[in-house]
Formats: structure tokens, sequence, C-alpha cells
């Protein structure tokens, strides 16, 4: 298994029931069904947590303030005074803060004065950040992945145009881009064990133990979510930059490795961003083999802040560059996705397939941060027997026909038409008129982004090179000694 304890993820747990939610409006809608059946807990962990968010946004461009989520959970603990509702967020720097309507500010008013316990976490290296996000139900249901609480999360799969749902919802009428996020839901030992990812967060943030209460009956699966697996095996894969006496946690990293050799057929991952020289290199090193696996890549056109586009998007086009030019058997591609009418779709997922044997949703980017700075956790399932794997590779199906905008039987023939090889079947789909995904290719670099690239500036790889950067090229020098890779281009580890 790749799944291993203590290595590639905290513990391996059991799920009697989990499902992959494509977009925000299926995780909206199935937390706030599962948060208003809540007997003991709702414990949530996010980077950004926006008490004014709909959970349902009306179609004309309004909504009931009561489904607002600081309204709703405070509605909640008013009819059940016996709940336990806690929200820890990242103390964010201001300037980060800012972006996200200082969400620290609105929270603390928002929840002053009542029983919801809202704390800020700081316990992290100067300039990591708190990312994990999650919401933990009873210890009994519990979701994972890459998705925040705020208006400009929300979208559904069909990313439309001018969605009046998506437009207005927020106090201050502004309007958003189409967005896509991935979202998992557990249940059993698999709650219980982001459940104790939760408390670890809150007593070091906090100095407080969270206690376990058991014994109350079995919380509802929501009736909107048709589970994908039964019975199927999980993990959380975390990062945490070393800080005080708290240990450096890299098991993101280990997994993705070990996954990436492991591969046989396909590496397919969305992400916001891919800066890793660490990743890069391994997959480079499959690339170049004869017979190695395809590898898929989606993530946005350009990032929507300035910093992202001045530092991660620069390192992207080394990364994009390094694996075209390893890509020797033509078994590469990466795609940013568009709406119908052209427009970019922000790809704020964190989703990994490999093969049809492992799904990993979560909160990891492939970056620096990711894997050794910021404090990250990943859902990780991994099948056994050819019905949990069948059902896995329906799955991976269902994202590429969601991207580009057919049905699944369409991309099933592409498929199966091309000799089962997912490039050449994108490629013909896109030459026969379904163009939602489009090439990324790397662009040149002015002298300053090369030098923000060539030195990763902005993404650390650990707490020890954060404010040294001219240590970052030994960091990363060693990590991929360790992972028993050797980067074979310059500007992906600087020279001395």
């Amino acid at each position: 298994m790749l799944l291993r304890d203590g290595e590639t993820c905290s513990r391996v747990a059991h799920a009697g029931r989990a499902a992959l939610l494509v977009d925000m409006a299926c995780y909206f809608e199935a937390a706030k069904v599962v948060m208003r059946d809540a007997r003991r807990s709702i414990h949530f962990l996010n980077w950004a947590f926006e008490p004014d968010t709909f959970l349902e946004p009306g179609p004309d461009c309004t909504g009931d303030d009561a489904d607002r989520i600081g309204n709703f959970l405070k509605a909640l603990v008013a009819a059940k005074p016996h709940l336990d509702i806690r929200i820890l967020c990242w103390d964010s720097a201001m300037p980060v803060a800012a972006t996200q309507r200082f969400f620290p500010f609105a929270d603390r008013a928002a929840f002053n004065g009542t029983p919801v316990q809202f704390k800020l976490d700081n316990k992290l290296p100067l300039g990591a950040c708190h990312h994990q996000k999650m919401l933990v139900v009873d210890d009994q249901i519990a979701f994972c992945g890459g998705g925040d609480i705020g208006p400009d999360r929300w979208d559904t799969t069909a990313h439309l145009d001018n969605d009046p749902r998506r437009e207005k919802t927020r106090r201050d009428h502004k309007d958003f881009n189409s967005r896509h996020e991935v979202m998992g839901i557990v249940d059993g030992d698999a709650a219980a064990m982001l459940a104790e990812v939760f408390r670890e967060r809150w007593r070091r943030a906090t100095g407080e133990d969270v206690p376990v209460r058991q014994g109350e009956a079995l919380l509802a699966w929501p009736d909107c979510v048709t589970p994908d697996f039964y019975d199927i095996a999980t993990g959380a894969a975390r990062t945490y930059g070393r800080w005080r006496d708290h240990c450096e946690v890299r098991e993101v990293e280990a997994l993705h490795i070990a996954s990436i050799r492991a591969a046989r057929r396909l590496i397919y991952m969305e992400n916001q961003y891919f800066t890793s020289p660490l990743i890069a290199e391994a997959l480079a090193a499959r690339l170049r083999e004869p017979d190695g696996p395809e590898v898929i890549l989606i993530s946005t056109e350009h990032s929507p802040s300035y910093f992202d586009q001045a530092t991660m998007d620069k390192t992207r086009f080394d990364f994009i560059s390094h694996l075209l030019t390893a890509d020797a058997h033509r078994r590469f591609c990466v795609y940013s996705p568009v709406t119908t009418l052209g427009r970019t779709i922000i790809v704020h997922a964190k989703l990994t397939i490999i093969d049809d044997t492992l799904l990993r949703i979560g909160s990891a980017n492939i970056n620096n941060r990711s894997m050794g700075f910021d404090s990250e956790c990943d859902l990780v399932l991994e099948t056994q027997g050819a019905i949990q794997e069948t059902r896995l590779a329906e799955l991976r199906l269902g994202l590429l026909a969601h991207w580009l905008g057919c049905s699944h039987d369409v991309v099933r023939k592409a498929f199966s038409a091309t000799g089962d090889r997912w490039r050449p079947a994108i490629e013909a789909l896109r030459e026969g008129g379904y163009t939602r995904l489009r090439p990324i290719t790397p662009g040149t670099l002015d002298p300053l982004s090369g030098l923000v690239a060539k030195h990763h500036l902005g993404d650390p790889s650990a707490a020890s090179d954060a404010w040294r950067p001219w240590r970052r090229r030994d960091a990363i020098r060693r990590s991929l000694t360790a992972a028993g890779l050797e980067s074979s281009r310059v500007s992906l580890v600087p020279e001395r």
C-alpha cells in the first residue's frame, strides 16, 4: 500500500462511505445538511472563513440572511446550546486578510458574545500559513479538501458564464470568476482520523484540549451525496513546518514521491500551483522512461493575485519547460480550463489521481511551501479491488468530461479510440470542437522574473530557509537527494 502510518500519512483508517464533491455548491449543500443534524460538535479548520457566505445562493442575486454561514451557526447553537462549535483560521498577514475582506476582524465581530468559539492560529514558523481546510461534525462525518468558506468559492460543475448565483452574493456586490474546487467526505474511523487532525491543530494554536464525547447515535449520511466508495482505506497526509518544539512533518511530500514512482499508466493532477522542483523532477524521471505513465496537469492560465503572478506563475514556467524537455515519448500535457465563452476558470483544487488506485483531495499545492513550511492536510483514498478501481476510473473520466463540456460517453469513446491513452484522446476531442481545455505554454522570463523563478522567491521549502533564500538551493538539493533524484536543469535548483 502507498498509505503507510507515520510515513505517507498520519495513520491508515477505513471509511464506511466516501465521496468526491466536485465544486463548492455540492460541498455547501452537504455541509449544511450534516451541520443541521449535528448533536455534539461542529469543528472547522480554514485558511479563510467569511461569515457572510451564503450556503445556498439565491437565483435572484440575493438570499435569506439566515442562510449566511455565520448566522446559520449562531442559530444552530441557540437551538442546541450543548453544541460545541469551533472555528480555527489562519492569523493572516494584513495584506492577505485585505484580499478576503479582513475576515479575522469580521469573524471576531460576527461571533463575539456568542457560544461559537472563533480562534486565529499564529503558532507557525514566521511567514508560514495555516492552510488546512476541513469540517468535522460529531467526529462521525468529515469533509476535507481545498475549499475555504467565502462567497467567491461557490460555483457549480457547469461553471456557467454570468451565473446570477455567483454574482452579487456578497454585501459589497462584487462579482466572482468561475472557480473549481474539490472536497472529500468520509464517515466512520476516517472522520475520527480527521477529527484528530483538528484537535492537534486546536491544541497547538490555543493550548486547549478539545474533549472527545462518545456514545451518541450515529450521524446520518447526507441524502444529497451518493457515496462513491464503501469500506475504503484512507489516510491524512500532513505538512507542518518545524516550529519551536514541534517537529517538521512532510507526509504530503513523501506520498507524492511514492505515488509518482508507483504510477503505471496515468498521473492526473489538478492544482493551483506547479512550482516544486522535487515534484517536477519526479515527474520528469517518469516521462523519460520508454514505458512510463502519462502525465496530465490542470491549472489556471494565470493566478488571480498580483503576488502569485509575480512569484508562482513565473516559477511554473520552469516546471512546465522541464517536463516538456523530458517528454521524449509524448506523454505529457498541461491545460487551463475556460468557460463556454472563453473566460478563465480559477483552478483552486488540489487533487491527484494515480492510475485507478489513489485519490488525494486536500489543501496542499504543488509548491515548496506545501511540502515543508505551511500546515496542510490531504485526504487520501486508496482503492482495493475491481469495484473501487472502476469507480475511481469513472470519477477521473467525469472530471475530464466536466472540463471539456461533453458527456461521459463522448470521453469514453475517444479514450477507447486512441488505444486507452489520455493525451491523444483529449487532443482528439479538442480538435473535434471541445475546446474548453487550452494548453498552457511556458512564456519568456524577463531578468527580474528569472531571478524570482531561479531562487523560488516567496516559496520557501522549510522553516530553515524561509527568510534565508540563499539557503533554499541547498534545502532543495537535500530533498532531491533524500528522494533519490537529481535535478538535470540548473534553473530548478540554483547553482552556487
